[in-house]
């Protein structure tokens, strides 16, 4: 009989969550059924890493919770608090959203950096913070980066961090963002999800 052997490869991880720091944190305000009644009311933000050739790259995202589009985002090769406010800050240009907004993270140190919680200052816009330890209150994030890996990264083997970014960029503008069917929106796309309720109340 013949035997097949197959090579198996051990997963590496990456620790993306440090919250054992002395910086405050915020309340959990997020909504708990992770929806809103309009766009850019709450945001969701988080950071995952892929596997290079060249070493780690570091992914933070802005999340839109009325669509699920992902509408800020950065990559680097370093997991600073510089990573997150420039996710942040292409979210607030892309969507200049009103005083207000809802951004909801983890408790890492990133989000209770001073820079951080200054750029919500100057914007008005609410800082929350899920619960120690409790993931489920981050959970779109954790989602989008869970189908990120497994329909994208898992079938790449990145030799450089620019290539990384390139193929990430186009998974999240030309195939999440604009045509992956989200149960939650009725089996639509993010981006048809908007232009269809904007169409809707257009015509009320």
């Amino acid at each position: 009989m013949r035997r097949v052997v197959k090579a198996r490869y051990q997963r590496k991880h990456k620790v993306t969550t440090n919250s054992n720091h002395k910086q405050p944190v915020f309340d959990n305000v997020v909504p708990w059924e992770f929806t809103t009644a309009e766009p850019d009311q709450a945001y969701v933000t988080d950071i995952t890493y892929i596997w290079t050739q060249e070493g780690w790259l570091y992914l933070a995202v802005s999340i839109d919770l009325f669509s699920r589009r992902v509408v800020g985002w950065s990559m680097g090769s370093r997991m600073k608090a510089k990573l997150v406010t420039d996710a942040l800050r292409m979210a607030i240009w892309q969507r200049q959203p009103s005083a207000g907004l809802i951004v909801h993270s983890d408790r890492g140190s990133q989000y209770a950096s001073n820079v951080y919680r200054r750029l919500l200052q100057a914007y008005d816009l609410v800082g929350s913070m899920s619960r120690k330890g409790d993931c489920w209150d981050n959970a779109v994030a954790e989602s989008f980066f869970a189908s990120l890996k497994k329909e994208r990264v898992q079938w790449r083997h990145y030799q450089t961090r620019v290539e990384a970014q390139r193929d990430i960029l186009e998974y999240v503008v030309m195939f999440y963002n604009s045509r992956r069917l989200h149960s939650t929106l009725g089996h639509t796309s993010p981006s048809d999800y908007e232009s269809a309720v904007a169409e809707l109340r257009k015509a009320a």
